[in-house]
């Protein structure tokens, strides 16, 4: 009954997680509410603004009835809230499109070999006289693609917690651009990434969907746009056709964006925008389909050099607009709407780009068509981009005598401004009932400061509309009456906007506190259990003796509690795995040092700090993404060895090492079987996993650009080869579970028991955490393999030193310390980092290529999780074995239980401690500029490998207890 008591206070200790965990998340990652409000056309009646009809007439001849100002008046038959600049509108999106995958490389202090790739768009760019923009486009953060959609469309701020849903995108409930082009009867056609359909699974009249996230697949989704995007050109049938290109963001997960298929995609995308610009411009005369076409092409999000986005560093937010019209070509606006940066080429050429908030483009673009704004807006009608698709560019920069240009300008910024007050007047709406309908509102204070800004603009609309429609008779210029106008509003929005991204989320801090609290308690269950474990062998104070246990115990908490200090800086949340490896590294050198002092387990001691500065190495080359195989090499440099990197040594290396370390984990799994302790299905379990073992090299070699037979295995080798291998590990599973509750024990010694039980477990579990890791998976369990054995045997040093004394603790703290580093290190060392750009998302896709939600998920957290959580969590026991003596209590005989409870108390302990230190600092940091670039994601890490941790320590506790434990 004991040992059935002890299990059960582990589950309790998981729930009071669980609840801490949801109550500390319901007050830190609070939602932004989505109304179930949309804009239409009758709703400008509200506003203080002209109709775009009496506008019309406005900007022909002035009236001097007051009833021409009366919005009531509008023709909703013609227009809607603005009248449409544009007929037609080409968006074609280029997933994860970089900033300087599209500006020329002068814009930048280092010409890198991805720039200038695009040529087409930086020639029509930078064409004297052309009708084309490239615009430098800042995301708001999360950049994962389904964010940035939403933003996209619905004109309003991410919220974090979506993040979640990137995998199985939900409709959107709220108003957005896609749904208002279709409840003013224009017609969309969208290809591509099948996300789009899943967020408007019924605003389409044509859709050509392609599943997105398989990232290893760089193809499939390009040559299907292709293949209905030409034709579409040339029909009648549609007024938006959106195409959404994968390729770039494809290339960039699985080979970083300094690969030669990343500018082999910017290549193709040259060729392929060339010929869609060619198409527009042969149907754009007078008459012809595309006469009032505006193309864009623009980035969802940016990435980094290793292909990864999601966080809110400036290479993931930052990516590019071109946007292209093909009426007249203009030349300049009013200077201060303008924010162009320009940079000379080496030709003396002057080359300018602009500036956009991708918050302003669904609201830019409604005004383009002469759609409502969607009811949730909150961005700017950029005025660049709309003067471009409106095409009154071309206004040059005229004297006061060239009174025609000066008309014309001023009805240009006059229209501009009307449209201004449309769109301050639909965001001063969307506040004011998002305040009171939503218990996530902003404050009183806040709400006073920002009407205030816009009492202060209507204030002089009024007196400008006077200007409007009398003073013009007379010959006055209304320029700078309307610029201050256009400042009024512009500060407004921008006011509102910054007050969105600064105070959206309110923090409940109470909530945040009970959550915290609670946390806490579960730190005192866990040492109450622990003190209660050891209670007949503690006797305080310690005899001189015994001085090394107590030396252990404060030296492991001073590591937890320099781990758990570090969480406290982003910087060091930023290198994490370098705390971890140097902590890790400081335990080896103590333990060098008492091996020295008592002149054994030398060459253990040494081999382990040789390994934690092997892995050190692999840290870096994790945080790159970059395994130790042959992309690796040829990327990396030729430092190592001066060897050149396409070097032949380097290619037979990557790909013999990994095969060769599996051999040697087979090698050692034999030698296990051939014990005469390893009976029954434990005997038939290994079996399996060195049958799993060839399978995974037979998968290798038809991966292989050395191997003969790669391209005879490449069909089975890359599709059944992973199934097989995932079935046998389920079949293994399955067995063990069968015989857990159905066979019966046979008289093994304990000792022997546990330590089959734990190497069968082990290797079931390693063949698909092999696997799903790639080639570096054997490398690096073969290096887990060794750490381990390390710890084991200088462990053993300690517990030899004490053998005739009575014990304090009847496990060593700094050994279970340093296995949860070892566990830690491991997770960065397999190219994972806290950060959703830092899941391998091709090991979701090993052996399959459809995209199914929870088998995917599966997957993903197995390879994310499975040589830091799960392998060091089911090996622990192997910590147990090795001190286990039976009969030395003070109570008769011991159960090798009784030590194994404790240890996997304390390891739950020490992780529980570095979750507690992370929600501490994320409350601390809730307004930090980085909250949700990295706290967030760090929380969000911790918190679900806690969970997993108390749910593998829970089940591992049921599975190696035995039968006989539960009678004791």
């Amino acid at each position: 009954m004991e040992g059935r008591r002890r299990r059960w206070c582990y589950w309790v200790v998981t729930v009071v997680h669980v609840v801490g965990i949801l109550i500390f998340t319901r007050g830190f990652l609070l939602t932004r509410t989505e109304l179930p409000y949309y804009s239409h056309c009758s709703d400008v009646s509200q506003s203080p603004c002209f109709s775009p009809t009496n506008n019309d007439s406005l900007s022909s001849s002035s009236s001097s009835s007051d009833s021409s100002i009366n919005s009531s008046n509008i023709n909703q038959d013609q227009h809607c809230w603005t009248k449409p600049a544009v007929d037609r509108l080409v968006i074609i999106v280029l997933d994860a499109l970089r900033f300087d995958f599209v500006a020329p490389s002068t814009f930048f202090p280092e010409k890198k070999p991805w720039m200038d790739k695009l040529p087409v768009l930086q020639r029509l760019a930078f064409k004297q006289g052309s009708s084309a923009r490239i615009f430098k486009a800042i995301a708001d953060p999360p950049t994962t693609s389904l964010q940035r959609l939403k933003g996209l469309t619905t004109g309003g701020l991410p919220t974090f917690i979506d993040v979640g849903n990137s995998f199985g995108a939900p409709a959107i409930v709220e108003d957005n651009f896609i749904h208002q082009l279709v409840i003013n009867g224009k017609r969309v056609v969208m290809m591509g990434d099948d996300t789009w359909v899943q967020l408007f699974p019924h605003h389409f009249n044509k859709s050509y969907p392609y599943p997105s996230f398989n990232v290893k697949d760089l193809h499939t989704v390009d040559n299907g746009c292709i293949d209905h995007l030409f034709p579409s050109l040339y029909q009648e049938d549609w007024d938006v056709l959106i195409a959404h290109f994968l390729g770039v963001d494809h290339a960039g997960h699985i080979f970083g964006v300094d690969s030669v298929q990343m500018i082999e995609k910017l290549e193709q995308y040259n060729l392929l925008l060339e010929k869609v610009i060619k198409v527009l411009e042969s149907q754009s005369g007078p008459g012809g389909i595309h006469e009032n076409t505006l193309l864009i092409v623009m980035g969802d999000h940016g990435q980094t050099l290793n292909g990864d986005h999601g966080g809110g560093s400036a290479e993931e937010v930052e990516t590019s607009i071109f946007a292209m019209s093909f009426k007249q070509p203009p030349v300049s606006i009013p200077p201060e709407l303008d924010t162009s940066s320009c940079e000379q080429d080496l030709d003396g050429r002057k080359m300018c780009t602009s500036s956009i908030q991708q918050l302003d483009f669904a609201v830019t673009v409604s005004a383009l068509l002469g759609v409502s704004f969607p009811f949730g807006s909150i961005g700017r009608v950029n005025p660049e981009l709309y003067a471009l698709g409106a095409s009154k560019w071309n206004l040059e920069d005229t004297g006061a005598g060239d009174c025609k240009n000066q008309a014309k300008l001023q009805e240009w910024v006059q229209n501009y401004v009307n449209v201004l007050c449309i769109n301050a007047w639909q965001v001063k709406r969307y506040i004011d009932v998002y305040s009171a309908s939503s218990m996530i509102g902003f404050s009183s204070e806040d709400l006073l400061h920002i009407s205030d800004i816009y009492n202060q603009a209507e204030g002089n609309w009024s007196n400008t509309k006077n200007f409007l429609l009398y003073e013009n008779e007379q010959g006055h210029s209304l320029l700078p009456a309307l610029r201050r106008q256009i400042d009024a509003y512009s500060n407004f929005l921008s006011n509102v906007s910054e007050l969105a991204r600064s105070k959206w989320t309110e923090f409940n801090l109470r909530m945040m506190g009970i959550g915290l609290a609670i946390m806490l308690m579960s730190v005192f269950i866990i040492f109450l259990a622990i003190w209660q474990s050891n209670r007949p062998q503690i006797a305080f104070p310690l005899p001189s003796g015994d001085s090394r246990i107590s030396f252990d115990v404060i030296f492991a908490f001073f590591i937890v509690a320099i781990r758990a200090c570090s969480l406290f800086s982003n910087s060091y949340i930023l290198e994490e795995g370098k705390v971890a490896i140097f902590l890790l590294a400081t335990t080896g050198i103590v333990k060098l040092q008492c091996s020295i002092m008592k002149k054994k387990m030398l060459p253990e001691a040494v081999v382990f700090l040789l390994l934690v500065s092997v892995l050190r190495f692999t840290i870096e080359i994790g945080l790159s993404k970059q395994a130790a195989t042959s992309l690796f090499l040829n990327v990396s440099s030729s430092w190592m060895l001066r060897f050149a990197p396409d070097h032949p040594l380097w290619t037979y290396m990557s790909e013999s090492g990994p095969i060769l370390a599996l051999i040697l984990l087979a090698w050692l799994l034999y030698r296990t079987i051939s014990s005469i302790y390893c009976q029954g299905i434990w005997k038939y379990v290994i079996m399996g996993t060195i049958s799993s073992y060839i399978l995974i090299a037979v998968h290798w070699g038809s991966e292989s650009s050395i191997s003969s037979v790669s391209s005879l295995l490449q069909g089975v080798g890359r599709s059944y080869i992973p199934r097989m291998v995932y079935t046998v590990g389920l079949g293994q599973l399955f067995l063990m579970a069968f015989g857990q509750l159905f066979s019966k024990e046979k008289a093994l010694d304990e000792k022997w028991s546990l330590i089959m039980k734990t190497t069968a477990m082990l290797s079931a579990w390693s063949s698909t955490i092999i696997i799903l890791s790639g080639q570096q998976g054997s490398l690096i369990a073969l290096a887990s393999v060794i750490g381990g054995y390390c710890i084991l045997r200088l462990d053993s040093m300690e517990e030899d030193a004490i053998s005739g004394t009575v014990r304090k603790l009847n496990f060593n703290p700094l050994a279970v310390t340093q296995w949860n580093l070892l566990a830690v290190c491991l997770f960065f060392a397999t190219g994972h980092w806290c950060a959703f750009d830092g899941l391998r998302y091709g090991a979701a896709f090993v052996g399959f290529d459809e995209f199914v939600l929870v088998r995917q998920a599966i997957l993903l957290t197995v390879e994310s999780f499975g040589f830091s959580h799960i392998l060091p969590i089911l090996g622990l026991p192997f910590l147990a074995v090795c001190r286990y003596s039976p009969g030395q209590t003070n109570h008769g005989k011991s159960s090798i239980f009784s030590l194994l409870y404790p240890m996997y108390m304390m390891f739950g302990l020490i992780t529980t401690t570095t979750v507690i230190a992370t929600l501490m600092c994320v409350t601390i940091q809730r307004r930090h500029l980085m909250v949700w670039g990295l706290f967030a994601p760090k929380f969000v890490f911790d918190v679900v490998g806690l969970i997993l941790t108390d749910l593998i320590i829970c089940l591992a506790l049921i599975f190696y207890s035995g039968k006989g434990e539960d009678r004791r």
